[in-house]
């Protein structure tokens, strides 16, 4: 086969589509930590970029490509004496439990691109233990050949270091596998990879945000097969 070889994904904005997943969590989790206090629950929203009443985030959210930890880190100076261990440790625990919206097909999608012989990875700024949970609930856990989240021991995006990581644990040349994603982030961490880059609009980024870091800008990614086919017949 031609082309491209493999597919490294990100996760939410991606697999997911990130305002009907992350709205819910976002608002659970403020809620939550603001202890039925309208003001404080405001409060947290504008520090990481969430606004309750419209269920919109700011274009920049740390919700949208950040970690935990980086996520935590906004919110901790609103709540004093709060533990930041304990603060991402419950994070992770709501994010294991969200209702996952597919931002399309996912299990036919992941069964083509499987028959393709096309090898498969994850690349996600969530945590490694959370991220793994998403595929088994979305019924995908078992079509992807490498999982890396941010505590992997491999870096986040925007370093190429978990991208790098895929090609390596699958013995494929960087130029032959293309990055799928739906921020800056993880297009940035694609380029400086050496792989090809594909932006999907299942995120909060908008199309002339990503075009500048990607080799194409799909819907989302139930796209990919077409584009795929692309590369292909470039190369024959």
């Amino acid at each position: 086969m031609n082309g491209i070889h493999g597919l490294v994904f990100d996760k939410d904005g991606t697999l997911f589509d990130f305002r009907a997943t992350w709205g819910g969590w976002s608002r659970r989790m403020l809620e939550e930590l603001s202890g039925g206090s309208d003001g404080l629950v405001r409060t947290l929203g504008e520090a990481i970029g969430y606004d309750l009443e419209t269920g919109s985030f700011a274009p920049d959210s740390p919700i949208i490509a950040h970690t935990a930890p980086e996520i935590a880190a906004h919110l901790l100076p609103h709540l004093p004496g709060a533990d930041g261990a304990v603060l991402v440790a419950r994070m992770n625990a709501l994010a294991g439990e969200t209702d996952l919206v597919p931002a399309a097909p996912l299990v036919p999608l992941f069964e083509a691109l499987t028959e393709r012989g096309l090898r498969l990875g994850l690349a996600t700024n969530d945590s490694a233990a959370p991220a793994a949970a998403h595929l088994r609930m979305a019924g995908i856990a078992q079509f992807f050949h490498f999982i890396a989240g941010f505590d992997s021991g491999h870096g986040a995006k925007p370093d190429p270091g978990p991208l790098l990581a895929f090609a390596e644990a699958t013995g494929l040349d960087p130029a032959r596998v293309a990055m799928v994603g739906d921020s800056r982030h993880d297009l940035v961490a694609g380029r400086a990879a050496g792989m090809r880059t594909v932006a999907v609009l299942t995120g909060i980024a908008e199309a002339d945000e990503l075009a500048p870091f990607a080799d194409v800008v799909l819907p989302d990614i139930g796209h990919l097969p077409g584009w795929i086919d692309t590369q292909e017949m470039a190369e024959t």
